[in-house]
């Protein structure tokens, strides 16, 4: 009998979970270029997202972007400012939505949209100005989004 209300129970406590789906860019919702939700539900890995930002096939961010806790990375870029005390500049929802899509917060900017699938103006065929075939893929997936926000909230002054 006993076993029979510990499995009941732990059938009541799976279907009374939240099921959370990952956010897709198109559903992103931004608030004053902020992202208050976790794109994924979960915590990102600050390792991982250390990773992503040293990876020229990932996020890359030190081709544009000095971190002084790295300092074995080779010719960081310096078009963007120094991430250094980011954690102290802006919140975790306010890091999430730069990732994301820095234009939301800083219109000018030349960072790339990391977790965007529409709304390109790239060049065609021959630089015909017509768009690329949308939804393209985000440069970044949503955990690894929230893998660098992780990172960047260690970047304390």
């Amino acid at each position: 009998m006993a076993k029979r209300l510990w499995v009941a129970a732990a059938i009541l406590a799976g279907h009374s979970a939240p099921a959370f789906a990952e956010i897709s860019p198109v559903d992103v919702t931004f608030a004053e270029g902020a992202i208050e939700q976790s794109l994924t539900g979960q915590a990102g890995d600050a390792a991982s997202g250390a990773k992503v930002m040293t990876t020229a096939a990932l996020g890359n961010c030190v081709a544009c972007h000095v971190i002084g806790a790295m300092p074995d990375v080779e010719f960081p870029g310096n078009i963007g400012p120094p991430l250094d005390g980011a954690a102290d500049r802006w919140s975790e929802a306010q890091l999430r939505g730069i990732v994301v899509n820095a234009k939301m917060t800083f219109e000018g900017s030349f960072m790339p949209a990391f977790y965007k699938s529409a709304g390109y103006i790239r060049p065609g065929d021959t630089y015909t100005g017509k768009a690329a075939q949308e939804p393209l893929p985000p440069i970044l997936t949503a955990q690894q989004v929230e893998d660098v926000v992780a990172y960047l909230l260690t970047l304390k002054e």
